[in-house]
Protein backbone atom coordinates (compact mmCIF):
# COMPACT_ATOMS: atom_id res chain seq x y z
CA UNK A 1 0.00 0.00 0.00
CA UNK A 2 0.66 3.48 -0.79
CA UNK A 3 -0.42 6.72 -0.28
CA UNK A 4 0.22 9.99 0.94
CA UNK A 5 -1.27 12.64 2.77
CA UNK A 6 -2.00 16.08 1.38
CA UNK A 7 -3.39 19.22 2.73
CA UNK A 8 -3.65 22.62 1.21
CA UNK A 9 -4.26 26.12 3.17
CA UNK A 10 -4.67 29.53 2.19
CA UNK A 11 -2.80 32.24 4.38
CA UNK A 12 -3.79 36.33 4.19
CA UNK A 13 0.34 36.53 4.28
CA UNK A 14 3.36 36.55 1.92
CA UNK A 15 4.80 33.55 1.08
CA UNK A 16 8.02 34.93 3.25
CA UNK A 17 5.96 35.22 6.40
CA UNK A 18 4.12 31.69 6.17
CA UNK A 19 8.10 30.33 5.21
CA UNK A 20 9.20 32.10 8.65
CA UNK A 21 6.46 30.08 10.50
CA UNK A 22 7.57 26.53 8.96
CA UNK A 23 11.56 27.55 9.80
CA UNK A 24 12.38 29.82 12.88
CA UNK A 25 12.73 28.13 15.73
CA UNK A 26 10.20 30.49 17.82
CA UNK A 27 7.66 30.15 15.27
CA UNK A 28 7.69 26.47 15.18
CA UNK A 29 7.03 26.22 18.52
CA UNK A 30 3.48 28.72 18.48
CA UNK A 31 1.67 26.52 16.44
CA UNK A 32 3.90 22.50 15.62
CA UNK A 33 6.70 21.74 18.56
CA UNK A 34 9.65 23.30 20.16
CA UNK A 35 12.94 23.14 18.42
CA UNK A 36 16.49 23.79 19.63
CA UNK A 37 17.40 25.90 16.04
CA UNK A 38 15.80 27.65 13.01
CA UNK A 39 15.75 24.81 10.36
CA UNK A 40 18.79 24.80 7.83
CA UNK A 41 19.25 23.05 4.50
CA UNK A 42 21.20 19.84 4.94
CA UNK A 43 20.87 19.94 8.77
CA UNK A 44 19.21 17.23 11.09
CA UNK A 45 16.82 18.88 13.22
CA UNK A 46 14.35 17.69 16.29
CA UNK A 47 11.26 18.84 17.64
CA UNK A 48 10.23 18.52 21.29
CA UNK A 49 7.19 18.53 23.09
CA UNK A 50 6.92 18.63 27.10
CA UNK A 51 5.84 15.98 29.43
CA UNK A 52 4.32 16.55 32.43
CA UNK A 53 6.80 17.08 34.96
CA UNK A 54 7.83 19.82 31.80
CA UNK A 55 10.58 17.92 30.65
CA UNK A 56 11.60 18.39 26.85
CA UNK A 57 11.01 15.10 24.94
CA UNK A 58 12.00 14.74 21.24
CA UNK A 59 8.57 14.22 19.20
CA UNK A 60 9.61 14.63 15.91
CA UNK A 61 13.35 13.77 14.17
CA UNK A 62 14.47 14.50 10.86
CA UNK A 63 17.02 15.94 8.27
CA UNK A 64 16.16 19.33 6.09
CA UNK A 65 16.68 17.68 2.60
CA UNK A 66 15.72 20.60 0.64
CA UNK A 67 14.90 24.48 1.20
CA UNK A 68 14.50 26.95 -1.71
CA UNK A 69 13.65 29.96 0.73
CA UNK A 70 10.26 30.79 0.24
CA UNK A 71 8.84 28.40 -2.14
CA UNK A 72 9.91 24.65 -1.23
CA UNK A 73 11.01 22.71 2.00
CA UNK A 74 11.87 19.18 2.03
CA UNK A 75 12.19 17.20 4.75
CA UNK A 76 12.77 13.68 6.97
CA UNK A 77 9.86 13.14 9.24
CA UNK A 78 10.39 10.34 12.34
CA UNK A 79 8.53 9.85 15.35
CA UNK A 80 8.39 6.38 17.61
CA UNK A 81 6.13 4.70 15.91
CA UNK A 82 8.03 4.68 12.99
CA UNK A 83 11.34 2.81 14.86
CA UNK A 84 14.21 4.12 12.61
CA UNK A 85 11.77 4.47 9.39
CA UNK A 86 11.44 7.76 8.03
CA UNK A 87 8.57 9.55 6.00
CA UNK A 88 9.41 13.06 3.78
CA UNK A 89 7.48 15.80 3.74
CA UNK A 90 6.96 18.49 1.62
CA UNK A 91 5.78 22.02 1.74
CA UNK A 92 5.24 24.29 -1.40
CA UNK A 93 4.51 27.97 -1.22
CA UNK A 94 2.42 29.67 -3.78
CA UNK A 95 1.42 33.71 -4.39
CA UNK A 96 -1.89 33.58 -4.54
CA UNK A 97 -4.01 36.73 -4.91
CA UNK A 98 -2.91 38.82 -2.24
CA UNK A 99 -1.77 35.80 0.05
CA UNK A 100 -0.08 32.39 -0.36
CA UNK A 101 -1.44 28.79 -0.81
CA UNK A 102 0.45 26.22 1.38
CA UNK A 103 0.22 22.36 -0.14
CA UNK A 104 1.66 19.83 2.34
CA UNK A 105 2.71 16.54 0.74
CA UNK A 106 3.19 13.55 3.13
CA UNK A 107 4.97 10.35 1.90
CA UNK A 108 6.31 7.06 2.93
CA UNK A 109 3.99 6.46 5.67
CA UNK A 110 2.40 3.09 4.76
CA UNK A 111 6.02 1.69 4.18
CA UNK A 112 7.39 3.19 8.10
CA UNK A 113 4.24 2.44 9.82
CA UNK A 114 4.30 -1.50 8.42
CA UNK A 115 1.03 -3.15 9.82
CA UNK A 116 -0.03 0.14 11.54
CA UNK A 117 -0.19 1.86 8.23
CA UNK A 118 -4.31 2.98 8.36
CA UNK A 119 -3.84 3.70 12.26
CA UNK A 120 -1.12 6.28 11.13
CA UNK A 121 -2.85 7.53 8.52
CA UNK A 122 -5.75 8.39 9.91
CA UNK A 123 -3.64 9.79 13.44
CA UNK A 124 -1.37 11.95 10.76
CA UNK A 125 -4.27 13.03 8.84
CA UNK A 126 -5.85 15.00 11.91
CA UNK A 127 -2.75 15.99 13.55
CA UNK A 128 -1.90 17.72 10.42
CA UNK A 129 -5.97 19.64 10.35
CA UNK A 130 -4.96 20.58 13.80
CA UNK A 131 -1.19 21.49 13.17
CA UNK A 132 -1.87 23.35 10.07
CA UNK A 133 -5.42 25.42 11.70
CA UNK A 134 -2.98 26.56 14.93
CA UNK A 135 -0.41 27.51 11.96
CA UNK A 136 -3.26 29.80 10.38
CA UNK A 137 -4.16 31.12 14.10
CA UNK A 138 -0.15 32.15 14.63
CA UNK A 139 0.51 33.79 11.47
CA UNK A 140 -3.24 35.63 11.62
CA UNK A 141 -1.99 36.65 14.72
CA UNK A 142 1.52 37.57 13.89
Amino acid sequence: MSATIEKTVFFNASKQTVWSFLTDKDKLALWYHPAEQDLADGESYTLYRLDDDGKKVPQITGEVLEMQAPERLVTTFRIGPFGDNATTITWRLEDVADGTRLHLTHEGIAEAAGDAALQMFMALDHGWDVHLGDLRSSVNAG
